[in-house]
């Protein structure tokens, strides 16, 4: 057995290596030739994924909480630096070996088992692809009823309505949907050069807006707090920990897939150079901004907007809505493509290499989620709620069982060859492609992280719980899998060549 060698001397494809099996490998999953993002993509990466609407209402939140604003600062501070190591550690293995999430899966769960946790992200990602969709979708309905107030009869859904959303509401929706995936359609390349310009576009409206408003109402006017401070002792200390995990729940989506874009990376040592610009340094001036910003709505406005879009149509100019709504309408796009699209791309190929390629994948996704109908799932708090604590009992396991076996148990050497036979004598080949210590601590891990969530209005102390979905799934995925390779003889620990 050999250990990882440098991405730049494997073949691309199936075809070039004689050991990969066809029901493994294609050109979209094998290691790449060439790796070449830098600090400042891995940078753009992330702005994308935390300037968007979502961004700004959880970031907005957390200072409405009735916690005192260095509290709140302490809980960010701790939450996104939580997000960053994690992400540093979920990175690495798709960096060194140059392939995506779901074949780095084959380490811990088969060549075959790998299709479990790959089948579970996909679909989750689809349910939130259509969601975030239709959010980047309302936005452009706020730009097309300001320049066509006539089109106002076509937003009601009583009237010009189908499956519970408005005739304008539709023509929106597959605006989006078409262009999300003709960006997608186009290679990781369009999308890179897509996200390096979303993240900005994002701050220069936002720094405009906040200057606006700071015009408007005076700097004496800017409060962090977005609330009347209203916990103090043991209750501010429960209420920031559930802030703590509020932020990594955030990001619990973009965490599991962010080896599908550390693959490209030229060096682990970009990658955390640009984690650290995008996430702790990042976030937190965008939360600053975000805090700034709504709270001087109350001055402006007469009232407390935490929605972006919503303070963009308060403004009296045309242009600026428009051009603000827009803004946010392709953030939205852009988070949405590299948290929602890519990951089942990968995720549906990896199921079936030779029939399905990565762009295959995505069309795949982007059918589903409008299948589902997404704005009848968003138009329901309960589900959402439901579906954010369930979405990190599911991902936690996946999360947790693949640090450790990574860094526990392989001791971070990967054979990246066996990752693509089908051989008895694969390293990962386990039982007939299938690691059954994996998919039981899955099982496991997940079913007790789903315990609170599906408790929390029956049992005593199960909805504080279920807040905690995710770290309950990790650490248990994590110390479950850990157990049981201890004296496994299926794990074989490649060795220094």
């Amino acid at each position: 057995m050999t250990e990882t060698v440098p991405p730049q001397q494997i073949s691309t494809t199936a075809d070039d290596e004689p050991g990969y099996s066809p029901r493994l490998a294609n050109a979209d999953l094998t290691p790449l030739s060439e790796q070449t993002w830098s600090t400042y993509n891995i940078f753009a990466f992330w702005m994308s994924d935390v300037h968007s609407v979502g961004g700004y209402v959880t970031a907005g939140s957390l200072f409405a909480l009735g916690l005192a604003s260095w509290q709140v600062l302490v809980a960010l501070v701790v939450g996104i630096g939580i997000v960053y190591l994690l992400c540093n550690l979920i990175a690495k293995p798709s960096q060194r070996a140059g392939v995506p999430y779901p074949v780095v899966c084959r380490s811990a769960f088969g060549v075959f088992g790998a299709n479990v946790p790959a089948v579970i992200r996909g679909l989750i990602a689809v349910a939130w692809y259509g969601i975030q969709t239709y959010l980047a979708s309302a936005a452009l309905d706020v730009v097309l009823l300001k320049l066509f107030p006539g089109l106002a009869p076509y937003a009601e859904v009583k009237d010009y309505g189908f499956l519970g959303l408005s005739a304008l509401g539709w023509a929106s929706y597959l605006v989006l949907w078409v262009l999300q995936a003709c960006v997608f359609w186009r290679g990781m390349d369009a999308i890179r050069r897509f996200i390096d310009f979303c993240g900005p576009a994002v701050y220069l409206v936002m720094f405009v807006l906040c200057g606006y408003l700071i015009a408007k109402g005076g700097w004496s006017r800017i409060d962090l707090n977005l609330g009347t401070v209203s916990h103090h002792g043991w209750s501010a200390f429960t209420v920031m920990l559930g802030a703590i995990a509020l932020v990594v729940s955030y990001f619990s989506g973009p965490m599991l897939n962010f080896g599908d874009f550390s693959r490209y990376a030229k060096s682990f040592g970009a990658v955390r150079r640009g984690n650290l610009l995008g996430l702790p340094v990042n976030f937190l001036v965008f939360s600053l901004l975000v805090v700034v910003t709504a709270s001087l709505t109350v001055p402006v406005f007469g009232q407390l907007i935490t929605d972006p879009v919503q303070t963009v149509a308060r403004i009296d100019s045309t242009t600026a809505i428009v051009l603000g709504a827009l803004t946010f309408t392709v953030a939205t796009i852009g988070i949405n493509i590299v948290a929602n699209f890519v990951a089942p791309a990968f995720d549906f190929s990896n199921v079936a290499p030779s029939r399905i390629s990565w762009r295959a994948g995505g069309m795949i996704a982007a059918v589903g989620s409008l299948l589902i109908t997404p704005w009848n799932l968003y138009n329901s708090p309960d589900v959402i709620h439901y579906t954010l604590e369930t979405l990190g009992a599911f991902i936690g396991p996946l999360f947790g069982v693949l640090i450790a076996d990574y860094f526990l148990v392989r001791k971070q050497r990967i054979v990246v060859d066996d990752l693509f036979t089908m051989s008895p004598e694969g390293t990962y080949w386990y039982r007939k492609g299938y690691h059954p210590a994996a998919i039981i601590a899955t099982v496991i891990a997940a079913a007790a992280a789903m315990f609170p969530v599906l408790t929390a209005g029956h049992l005593t102390g199960m909805y504080t719980a279920a807040q905690y979905s995710w770290f309950i799934g990790c650490a248990l995925g994590l110390l479950i899998y850990r157990l049981l390779t201890l004296r496994s003889s299926e794990v074989a620990v490649p060795q220094e060549s």
